[in-house]
């Protein structure tokens, strides 16, 4: 089963927040607390870690602005 990956809420007050950047390829295989992509809010930058190991999928560009919660991508197991 494939874990999925959502706009994460960082802050109490966060609504959205920028995808800055996927670190990882997609369709790469990610390693469990590697860093796969870059999320800003309002108050900071933070690189996201993968939560389990597996085949990175990307659903959603980089360089966009996403309400906490949408779906940006997947990790299916290896």
């Amino acid at each position: 089963m494939s874990t999925t990956l959502t706009i994460p809420k960082l802050q109490m007050s966060a609504t959205e927040g920028t995808l800055i950047e996927w670190l990882v390829d997609d369709g790469a295989m990610v390693e469990e607390g590697q860093p796969i992509y870059s999320f800003e809010t309002d108050k900071s930058v933070q690189d996201i870690e993968a939560p389990v190991s597996g085949k990175l999928t990307q659903k959603l560009t980089a360089g966009e602005t996403y309400p906490v919660g949408t779906e940006i991508g997947e990790i299916a197991p290896a």
